[in-house]
């Protein structure tokens, strides 16, 4: 199953952007350990290695391109974030493809409470 979130973030696709990418940034708004790098081709693990997956591409300030992992046997599950400069901040595009049905409910609502929300409430404060 595929799924598709807007959400508004009152900070520039700058500073969204290094959020995403630099993992002192990416520590402090999951609170927990990570391992990334802003490079294609490298493996990353956020949330204490709950999200392992791949980096694909990176457009500065515009665009991130991941594959999440999801076992053996899934096929390759694809995100995509954009960043869109508003008027007062950023409006945020996440988009990912082939999420096993299974895991799509308790997936989704964690993306939705964990790393959108988790990443609003880091520039709402």
């Amino acid at each position: 199953m595929d799924y598709k979130k807007y959400t508004y973030i009152p900070a520039t696709p700058e500073e969204v952007y290094l959020a995403l990418t630099k993992d002192i940034s990416i520590k402090l708004w999951t609170g927990a350990e990570v391992e990334f790098e802003e490079k294609p081709d490298t493996e990353f693990s956020f949330f204490d290695g709950d999200i392992v997956g791949k980096n694909i591409e990176f457009e500065t300030n515009k665009k991130i391109v991941q594959q999440w992992y999801f076992g053996e046997d899934a096929e390759p599950s694809i995100v995509t974030i954009k960043l869109h400069e508003d008027k007062k901040g950023t409006s945020l595009e996440f988009k990912q493809t082939n999420i096993p049905d299974e895991d799509y409910k308790d997936f989704t609502e964690g993306i939705e409470e964990y790393f959108i929300g988790g990443l609003v409430d880091f520039f709402d404060e």
